[in-house]
């Protein structure tokens, strides 16, 4: 399986495309106004203390407070079991992590839990534990990298050397490589300390690399053949990176100099485009229909125009088959997090059922994301979840329709002409008036004078004053004034 990464990089945004067998399987976005601030550091304010629900806000600097559970404050003995109001109090500053960006109307999540990425390995100055990442399956070589780590950082004579996770880029690696990270984290986390003691706040005390040398960072594993920029000038500063700190990542760079935009060559714009559509088509001729919505992202799957070849239980079994491999693309193209709700189309068979299950597993071991199947409900759904850091792709590229408000759906013209009956009525008995004009759009007040004018000249009858009507088209369907003359 051949995996390609494709970086379309500008002043005011970075997009990164991770593509597989030509298929377009994840996009990122980063715009210069708007980065993502997950594993940044702040020294921040505590503003507010919640007992009611062991947490606190605390002021980073941005335009929400951010919010910091009672067991995200470590303590030396581990993880807080102390009332919130025994940990913090107001005006207290606080080193802390974002470990969410903010999403919609909730502020960012934090935690004191400090941790710092490199390559290989994830530094955690505050505590003393070496982990392994659950992907490495291997026993032995599980066992090899923690003695390589406790034998480096033995060997470097650190004091308080702190605790290290080894990613699952780690398989493989030798201990000069990781002693590369080992001592690369450390001086980083030297300055950061350093910051920590004179720094005021709200101040930020460490960022996190932007999105071109994040995904090599974190998204380059062995599959990935080439990595194309079309940028130039970053195509120079990756290089000097790569060469630095993944020297083993030299020859699969490319500069792309075509003049035809490299998304465009890729396919990746049309992509992009139906990731943000509500319905997704199956190859078969069944289709997904995809509801994000604020506690959970529900997804429904159908057989549509696929009428099969043998039975009908056959059918559904190749629309559930089919419809599992989308579904893991699409959490990861769209960045779906949280809690999913996937309804699949009823089967009989036990064994069909285990097998979709099983497709649907397989195809999320290769999300970067970490994912959990909770099983079927007794109404044939599935649950699972999907852990959310940053916002999806609908949320950095949209914004709520401003006509519905994000809703989906306008109210009838018929609607609104009842309405602004009720509103007239409700002025004559207030106030005294010559008369009323209704400011509306065009389509009701077309209907106004159409369908609904017998109900207006009862109306002019029974308040004994006029009404006169007046188009505004910047008025959306559901907008509309009544104005006393």
């Amino acid at each position: 399986m051949s995996e390609e990464i494709l970086m379309n990089i500008t002043p005011m945004e970075s997009r990164v495309a991770v593509v597989e067998n030509g298929v377009l399987q994840e996009v990122h976005v980063e715009r210069t106004q708007r980065r993502g601030i997950v594993g940044n550091i702040y020294k921040g304010k505590v503003v507010r203390v919640l007992p009611g629900m062991q947490a606190a806000f605390v002021d980073i600097g941005l335009d929400r407070a951010a919010f910091i559970h009672a067991s995200e404050i470590s303590t030396r003995e581990g993880n807080a079991v102390e009332p919130i109001g025994a940990l913090v109090h107001e005006g207290q500053s606080l080193v802390v992590q974002v470990t969410k960006d903010p999403i919609g109307t909730k502020g960012a999540r934090l935690t004191t839990q400090l941790s710092i990425p490199s390559r290989y390995l994830v530094y955690m100055p505050r505590t003393a534990h070496v982990g392994i990442s659950l992907r490495i399956e291997d026993e032995a070589e599980r066992e090899r990298l923690k003695q390589v780590v406790t034998d480096c950082v033995a060997a470097e004579g650190i004091e308080e050397a702190g605790g290290f996770i080894l990613r699952t880029a780690a398989e493989g690696a030798g201990a000069e490589e990781l002693l590369v990270d080992i001592r690369y984290l450390r001086r980083l986390w030297d300055q950061i300390a350093a910051q920590t003691k004179t720094a005021g706040t709200p101040s930020v005390i460490y960022e996190d690399l932007a999105l071109p040398i994040r995904t090599l960072r974190d998204l380059v594993n062995p599959r990935i053949e080439k990595i194309r920029v079309d940028s130039r000038e970053n195509f120079q500063k990756i290089t000097q990176f790569v060469a630095e700190l993944m020297p083993e990542l030299g020859d699969r760079l490319e500069h792309y100099p075509g003049e035809r935009p490299i998304f465009d060559l890729y396919g990746v714009e049309d992509e992009i485009q139906k990731a943000l559509e509500r319905k997704v088509l199956l190859k078969s001729g069944g289709y997904l229909v995809i509801d994000p919505a604020e506690a959970m992202t529900t997804i429904d799957v159908n057989t549509g125009a696929f009428v099969g070849h043998r039975t009908l239980e056959e059918t559904i079994f190749k629309t559930n088959l089919e419809a599992a491999t989308a579904i893991a693309r699409q959490l990861r193209l769209r960045n779906i997090g949280g809690i999913i709700i996937i309804d699949f189309i009823d089967m009989e068979d036990e064994e069909h059922r285990r097998q979709v299950l099983r497709t649907l597993e397989k195809q999320l071991d290769r999300d970067h994301a970490k994912t959990n199947i909770i099983g079927i409900t007794e109404l044939g759904l599935v649950q699972m979840t999907r852990k959310r850091t940053r916002e999806s792709l609908e949320q950095v590229l949209c914004e709520p329709c401003s006509s519905c408000q994000g809703r989906g759906k306008l109210k009838t013209p018929e609607t609104v002409c009842y309405e602004i009956f009720r509103e007239i009525l409700r002025e004559a008995r207030a106030y005294q008036a010559e008369g009323y004009r209704v400011l509306a759009n065009q389509k009701v007040v077309d209907r106004l004078l159409d369908e609904e004018s017998g109900n207006v000249a009862d109306l002019e009858s029974f308040i004994g004053r006029p009404i006169k009507f007046q188009v505004e088209s910047m008025y959306s369907q559901e907008q509309y004034d009544v104005v006393l003359l």
